[in-house]
């Protein structure tokens, strides 16, 4: 895995905290889209600083289980939990294509700004598939396929509609939205 170039730098994880950010993606859009229950068995993919999954694991009463390839973001995000008092979250170092969930566990999957970096996608998403209980949802937010300032370049970016198709041949149903010109998501759920 070490190489990939377009990989995210750790390094850049507090500007992923930026005030611009929470214009384009706003936190409580994400988390309406999300419908959370207070026992859902939460699985943030692609973690990075907590963005996400801090608000989330204010949500739920369960322990979210922050995933993401890089050791250095699991131990932003933990130092960030602490300063926020936030303890119900389960740190797991995995990159998309090598995760170990049982079958049928996971209410509610949330994957932002992740999806582009992945080579095996198909492979993803039937483990995804495994993964998710039959009345689960998947939330996927992902850099459009348009020039903005923020994100990676445009040839690294999945256009939703391409994506969309994807996960519709892969046997899901998809909702697209966009929370910003330059944003998308997706809501997932089993066909």
């Amino acid at each position: 895995m070490e190489g990939r170039g377009h990989l995210f730098q750790h390094h850049k994880a507090s500007k992923l905290l930026d005030p611009k950010r929470q214009e384009m993606v706003p936190v409580e859009k994400v988390l309406q889209l999300l419908h959370l229950k207070k026992d859902d068995l939460v699985a943030d993919l692609g973690c990075g600083n907590g963005y996400l999954t801090l608000p989330i694991a204010k949500e739920v009463d369960t322990k979210v289980h922050a995933v993401d390839l890089q050791q250095e973001m699991l131990e932003y995000l933990q130092h960030r939990a602490g300063e926020a008092g936030v303890s119900n979250i389960e740190y797991k170092k995995s990159s998309l294509e090598y995760l170990r969930f049982n079958k049928n566990t996971l209410d509610k999957i949330v994957s932002a700004f992740v999806l582009h970096e992945v080579p095996g996608l198909t492979k993803v998403f039937q483990d995804l598939s495994d993964m998710l209980k039959d009345d689960g949802l998947w939330l996927i937010l992902d850099w459009e396929a348009v020039e903005s300032e923020m994100g990676p370049p445009l040839e690294e970016r999945i256009p939703s509609e391409e994506l969309a198709q994807q996960l519709e041949t892969a046997g899901f149903e998809t909702e697209v939205g966009h929370l910003d010109p330059a944003v998308y998501y997706i809501v997932v759920r089993k066909g």
